[in-house]
């Protein structure tokens, strides 16, 4: 058997041919932590829900383009490339020609591949700049707050999101840990680019230092950390009574304060209630937090002790009003005077992600020129549904006042909004809207099965291509392992077609082929390091020996830089400092984000806190039709943990089904009960393929019959500023399900018809 390297999301690992078309995997024998992720892809890469052939929906081919509640509920009919390549590309002219580029939404956004030639988000948006541009959308629904808010108080969000200590230097200098929104270590198997060795999932499991982890999730807390059980989303209110004691026990830094921030006057005056007549005192934090104000105080001494890391994990921000535990962790660490040091001050993202914390150079990667885009409208990323729902209307963002364009065809490849976006009973209708939708899938997910035109999309199994991830170690020969299945094509080769139906391949391409791009892109990148002193082999050398360790590159990041100088190496702020109030945010007169750290309370919707997270046998929707993420199910559908307190009051033992919902809708998930849990919280992770079947509790509605958490979740901004996701709480009930239980439909191929 020859194994061969590639890598994936969740890490680099070796592959090989089963013989029988399948494919085995192994990781790398190096590899501390090994993702087990890996147990998905055998079954992932050959599932009988993967696109075969190029198909239509039969509304969308019999009656022509334009609006339809069909979506999602259509049979498909197959056709031939030649077919398919003639509609898609006659749309796509007609609607640039009648209504302009600016109609055309280049919806890529996900995790595709985690090579960096068949980057499917790059290689669709090359492909549209090519005949003239697209509606763009900005940020991400990772961190998409955070990459608004940051600019505004450390002047970048690469000052903090890019340059993580590593966790030696960590283990190394800091004396404690404050992780609100704890350390999951579940999510260090996950770098986009994938991740070579799993140091960080080895280090954040046993960090072998204090750890105070503030969560409502005991899972959240590392071997041997304290968990502070903390009522959700009020992070912000403990942040504040830890600022308020060190102020008024004199414990901050306030020569660091002067030195290298602004605004902490403002700040300052908000804690001590001269504002707003409310002293943020532990005793005021306790009765919102659930957290006794002896343990705030007592954890704010220790703080202020020793060396201090204070880290927010990304799901934080991704709430309504999620800029504020973000800022108000910077104030935090800022007010330790601990900003810049080794293993001290702020990070962000410990815990939720693997490339934070891990030991790689910042590096340019190879990476495909998508060339420039003419059409200037664009969306925060998370706003699709309300940009296709309201056409015209009017919305803020960081300050600007914009117009959502009236989009009539929406073309997406590498993502699946019918997992990561919120409120899918809100964004079905949205995609009702448009004229034509089209896909490119590998599987026969949510939202393959609500376009109009589905284009059948290989997996990175069965190409090449260059993988390396953010802060990797390594860069990677992906070989290639399977034939493809059926007539699947990889984008650039979907795109090529479609662009020379267009009379621009030639432009598209540059006259390769996708080995010459991968080849291109490596000699490129070679070219460039060679000119900085580094020894990288050639193309060929590279690609036998499957692998390349990355060269070390010097690291002096911004904030430390800063630190060292504030008045030569002034941060990208209006004051050159951290701004601990911003003048420009309070400028914009946003009540749902002032100009500093703020508490903003929030109307309780609901019993009981649904928490919507990552789960551990998955990459978001990727692999939920593999070993590993199906063995987790509970009757088949994705289990939800409650305490035992909460199924007690409703009747609900251990292995029922269960119905959840909201006054958004409601889906079926399996009961597991759990003291880790905090009481009053339920956790249902995301990623179970959307199944909407009718809901027999609600005639003619829907409900998700497999367990997918954004059939509750709530399609808002996190705030006027940033409109970031806000998807990662919401408030539900649970009652048990009296049955029969619907069957899940998801996991099989829907009615598929020949021309």
């Amino acid at each position: 058997m020859d194994w061969v390297p590639t890598t994936a999301h969740w890490g680099a690992y070796q592959a090989a041919s089963d013989g029988n078309g399948g494919v085995r995997v192994r990781p790398r024998a190096d590899d501390p932590a090994p993702s087990p992720l890996l147990g998905n892809v055998p079954e992932i890469a050959r599932h009988s829900t993967r696109v075969q052939r190029p198909a239509v929906r039969r509304g969308w081919l019999s009656g022509g383009p334009g609006p339809s509640s069909r979506r999602g509920k259509d049979e498909f009919v197959e056709v031939d490339w030649d077919t398919a390549f003639t509609l898609v590309a006659a749309q796509l002219d007609r609607v640039r020609h009648e209504s302009g580029n600016e109609a055309i939404y280049g919806g890529s956004y996900g995790w595709g591949s985690a090579g960096r030639f068949h980057h499917a988000q790059s290689q669709l948006h090359r492909f549209l700049n090519t005949i003239g541009g697209y509606t763009a959308s900005r940020n991400n629904y990772s961190f998409g707050t955070s990459q608004v808010l940051l600019p505004h108080v450390v002047g970048s969000s690469a000052a903090v999101l890019g340059y993580a200590d590593s966790w030696a230097t960590v283990r190394e200098h800091t004396d404690l840990i404050v992780a609100f929104g704890g350390l999951p270590t579940k999510n260090l198997s996950i770098s986009p680019g994938g991740v070579t060795r799993h140091t960080s999932a080895a280090a954040a499991a046993d960090p072998g230092m204090a750890v105070a982890s503030i969560s409502p999730l005991a899972d959240d807390v590392p071997a041997g950390g304290r968990w502070y059980s903390i009522e959700p989303g009020t992070d912000v209110a403990m942040q504040l009574a830890l600022a308020h004691t060190l102020l008024t026990e004199d414990l901050h830094d306030a020569d660091f304060l002067e030195r290298c921030c602004t605004g902490f006057d403002v700040f300052a005056d908000y804690l001590l209630g001269a504002s707003d007549g409310v002293p943020k005192t532990p005793e005021w934090a306790a009765g919102i937090c659930g957290v006794e104000a002896s343990e705030i105080r007592e954890l704010a001494r220790r703080m202020a002790a020793g060396r201090t890391l204070v880290t927010v994990t990304w799901s934080l921000q991704r709430t309504r009003g999620g800029e504020q535990p973000v800022w108000a962790g910077i104030a935090l660490a800022a007010m330790l005077g601990q900003i810049g040091l080794p293993g001290g001050g702020f990070g962000h993202g410990y815990g939720s992600m693997a490339d934070v914390g891990d030991v790689g150079p910042v590096l340019w990667l190879p990476t495909l020129p998508q060339g420039s885009n003419p059409v200037r409208a664009f969306i925060p990323v998370a706003r699709v549904a309300d940009m296709l729902l309201n056409p015209g209307a009017e919305f803020d963002y960081d300050g600007q006042r914009l117009t959502y364009p009236d989009i009539r065809l929406v073309h997406w490849a590498g993502g699946n909004p019918f997992h990561h976006h919120q409120d899918l009973n809100r964004l079905r209708r949205a995609f009702a809207r448009p004229e034509t939708v089209v896909v490119h899938e590998t599987h026969w997910t949510a939202t393959a099965r609500h376009a109009d035109v589905v284009l059948p999309a290989t997996t990175s199994l069965e190409r090449e291509d260059l993988g390396a991830g953010r802060r990797d170690t390594h860069l990677t020969a992906m070989h290639r392992v399977l034939d493809p299945v059926g007539e699947a094509r990889d984008d650039f080769s979907i795109l090529a077609g479609l662009a020379e139906r267009l009379g621009v391949r030639q432009r598209f391409t540059q006259g390769r082929s996708a080995r010459g791009w991968v080849e291109h892109l490596y000699d490129r990148w070679r070219e460039q390091l060679l000119t900085q002193g580094h020894d990288v082999p050639d193309f060929d050398t590279f690609w036998a020996a499957g692998e390349l360790r990355l060269p070390e590159v010097p690291e002096d990041p911004p904030l430390k830089r800063f630190r060292r100088d504030p008045e030569r190496e002034r941060l990208h702020t209006p004051s050159g400092r951290i701004e601990l109030f911003s003048a420009e945010v309070d400028s914009f007169g946003y009540d749902d984000c002032p100009g500093h750290p703020a508490w903003l309370p929030q109307e309780r919707r609901g019993p009981l806190h649904l928490i919507a997270n990552q789960p551990p046998t998955r990459l978001h929707g990727q692999g939920d039709v593999g070993a590993l993420s199906r063995e987790s199910k509970v009757a088949g559908r994705e289990p939800i943990t409650l305490h035992p307190d909460d199924a007690a009051a409703r009747g609900i033992t251990e292995g029922a089904v269960v119905r959840v919902f909201n006054e958004r809708g409601a889906c079926l998930a399996g009961a597991r009960l759990s003291n880790r849990v905090r009481p009053g919280v339920v956790v249902l992770p995301t990623g179970a393929w959307f199944d909407p079947q009718p809901d027999p509790e609600r005639p003619g509605q829907d409900l998700c019959v497999h367990g997918n958490p954004n059939a509750l979740t709530e399609d808002v901004g996190a705030s006027r500023l940033s409109q970031g996701c806000a998807g990662q709480r919401s408030h539900v009930d649970v009652e048990l399900f009296p049955g029969p239980l619907p069957e899940v439909q998801v996991h099989a191929p829907p009615p598929l018809h020949p021309a």
